[in-house]
């Protein structure tokens, strides 16, 4: 469908669409770039408020795996108003300023449409330095992969929905869906990333993908050193998913091998993430310094999960 768009020509665009990035990048001077994203999505939890702080965390994310700061940010919501009460909004909106605050952005506004579906989001607006900033494709054989939070939030949230899981697990998927990147942000522009995105609605492997086919990279993935949340296997097991598992199992049909027979962790590394963390690469004599210093900040899951290797097309092996 993009390939019909026409493509900018400006040369301060420093990061389009081309390369399916988190976020664009615009320069505005020698020393300045802005940082633009959007993003919105239907509730995943049912506490209005705590839905307006990961909605808007989420948003947050695009600017982070970039390298970039918030600065402002603007409201986006799809409101069905024949069917839901404005105080309802009013806690929604509340949740995702407040995160947006705690991010250091100023909420400048918004814009709200009546819509069959509740959606909210933000568009964010962040700064970074136009020659620092990090793209989701550069990393470079001899690199590792790190990880920054646990996989699982899609499995689990499904598993609530059905009353497959207990809703003492609730807390712990809301700390990591709330939790801000900007620590993990910074870390790994401290260690030299060379490469980074968030993972999101296209699972672990989906945007590790991402970062492997923008320069023809080839990660091997160890599938025993991801973090997940402690049930996700035992509710891949009870055969839990989302719809977006079975459309990202078939993106991926072609783009990864499995040389581990554990169904659970195919499941858990295609499953689709909400506000999910950061993936990057980095040079390895970093990684342990990295780690250390995610664990010691607020990422206390943070691992290496893999390698990049040389090859002759992007490929991902899954051991």
């Amino acid at each position: 469908m993009l390939n019909n768009i026409p493509k900018s020509t400006d040369p301060n665009l420093l990061v389009g669409t081309e390369t399916s990035d988190d976020a664009g990048i615009y320069r505005i001077s020698d020393d300045l770039a802005l940082v633009n994203t959007v993003d919105y999505f239907t509730p995943i939890v049912d506490d209005p408020y705590t839905f307006g702080a990961i909605a808007a965390t989420n948003s947050l994310s695009d600017v982070y795996s970039m390298g970039g700061v918030p600065k402002t940010a603007l409201n986006i919501t799809c409101w069905p108003k024949a069917d839901l009460p404005l105080s309802i909004l009013g806690d929604i909106v509340r949740g995702g300023t407040e995160k947006a605050i705690e991010a250091g952005a100023a909420l400048v506004g918004g814009h709200t449409v009546d819509a069959p579906e509740l959606m909210y989001g933000l568009s964010v607006t962040g700064v970074v330095h136009p020659e620092k900033f990090v793209k989701n494709y550069g990393a470079r054989p001899g690199d590792v992969l790190i990880l920054t939070k646990n996989l699982g939030i899609g499995i689990l949230t499904t598993g609530l929905k059905f009353d497959k899981i207990s809703d003492a697990v609730l807390p712990q998927l809301v700390e990591s869906m709330t939790r801000l990147n900007a620590a993990a942000s910074k870390v790994m522009l401290k260690y030299g990333a060379s490469a980074c995105t968030d993972v999101t609605g296209y699972g672990l492997l989906g945007h590790a993908s991402e970062m492997a086919a923008g320069n023809g990279a080839c990660l091997k993935i160890d599938s025993t050193t991801v973090p997940h949340f402690d049930d996700a296997p035992a509710l891949v097991a009870q055969d839990t998913y989302t719809q977006a598992y079975l459309a990202n199992m078939s993106f991926l049909a072609d783009k990864v091998t499995f040389h581990t027979d554990s169904e659970a962790m195919h499941h858990i590394l295609m499953e689709a993430e909400t506000s999910g963390g950061l993936l990057f690469s980095l040079p390895a004599e970093n990684a342990d310094a990295a780690v250390s210093e995610l664990r010691a900040a607020d990422c206390p899951e943070a691992a290496v999960i893999g390698e990049v290797v040389a090859g002759d097309a992007a490929h991902i092996e899954v051991f």
